[in-house]
């Protein structure tokens, strides 16, 4: 009990991404850059997709919230990171190191449900396109969202406080730029591996139900897509559908790797950089790969900047 207890009171330590890489400077420089882009991408397309009437639809809506997630992702993990890289330590509280890892699971696992709704609704567009407005009705979107959001809720709370219930008394020092069940799983000082079993089962289904669904839907639009006799209208679905897989791959490649390898085959330099992907890197990625590839957010986006323009000059 005297342990747990201590466990509870201390802080932890985080070794921080740049102690395995180099140069610093030059790392945290892009780093923060990127944190900057894709905080701007994914809160511009938010804005555009809530102002223009052009975009205020399922897919868009279902777009928005993704989006919405990308923000937080980042949020979660780079500030603190920069914090400590500036002030040269790596302490976190233990709420702290609780918010961090409940949020990311959160919205890990909201994500990657959301994703999958996604793929449906573009099977509906596609293969359905007379029946889209009936089964893609407001009310669907909303439990589509709902169910994406409590999942995320639901799994990370039961994630978190099983994690956190064991005590930490043989270390502190987090081999991780921020708290992530894996690494802290590793400073246990009890017997982790039947948890660990679990956590690897879990992910599996976590991680694989949601694939299956994207795989049958993207299935069906892709052979769908290649029987259109239109060019054109072969072309447009052709962009949307290769943008979502594009995002798909980005984030179930990244997961896939750190929640179903198990944790031997990887080391805690490519547990980092895998993380810094999923973390940082996709999420910047996400808005770009939708803007550019789509013509209804490139027209809205030079709508405003046009906007923007007229006024300045006014």
């Amino acid at each position: 009990m005297r342990k747990a207890n201590q466990s509870i009171i201390s802080d932890f330590i985080l070794v921080g991404l740049f102690s395995h890489l180099g140069p610093h400077l030059l790392l945290f420089s892009f780093v923060a850059a990127t944190f900057t882009i894709g905080l701007l991408g994914n809160t511009i397309l938010i804005f555009l997709i809530h102002t223009d009437s052009r975009l205020q639809t399922p897919m868009y809506f279902l777009l928005s919230q993704l989006s919405l997630l990308d923000v937080g992702f980042p949020l979660v993990t780079i500030p603190k990171m920069a914090i400590n890289f500036l002030q040269g330590e790596g302490s976190i509280s233990f709420g702290g190191c609780a918010a961090q890892m409940f949020f990311l699971m959160l919205m890990g696992v909201s994500e990657g449900v959301l994703l999958s709704f996604m793929s449906y609704d573009r099977y509906i567009a596609v293969c359905h396109p007379l029946r889209y407005p009936m089964l893609m009705r407001r009310q669907v979107c909303l439990l589509m969202v709902g169910i994406s959001w409590l999942s995320g809720v639901l799994i990370a709370t039961i994630q978190t406080s099983i994690t956190l219930h064991f005590p930490f008394c043989a270390s502190h020092t987090v081999d991780h730029f921020f708290c992530e069940l894996p690494a802290l799983l590793k400073l246990s000082c009890e017997d982790t591996s039947a948890y660990e079993l679990t956590l690897s089962i879990s992910g599996v289904l976590i991680l694989l139900l949601p694939m299956s669904l994207i795989t049958t839907s993207y299935g069906h639009v892709l052979g769908a897509v290649l029987r259109m006799h239109s060019a054109e209208a072969r072309h447009k679905a052709f962009t949307t559908f290769s943008s979502h897989i594009t995002v798909v791959g980005l984030f179930y490649g990244a997961a896939v790797f750190m929640y179903m390898v198990p944790g031997t085959y990887h080391s805690p330099q490519q547990d980092n950089m895998v993380s810094l992907f999923y973390s940082l890197v996709t999420p910047t990625l996400n808005p770009l790969i939708y803007s550019l590839r789509n013509r209804e957010v490139r027209v809205a986006l030079v709508k405003v900047f046009g906007k923007a323009g007229f006024r300045s000059k006014r």
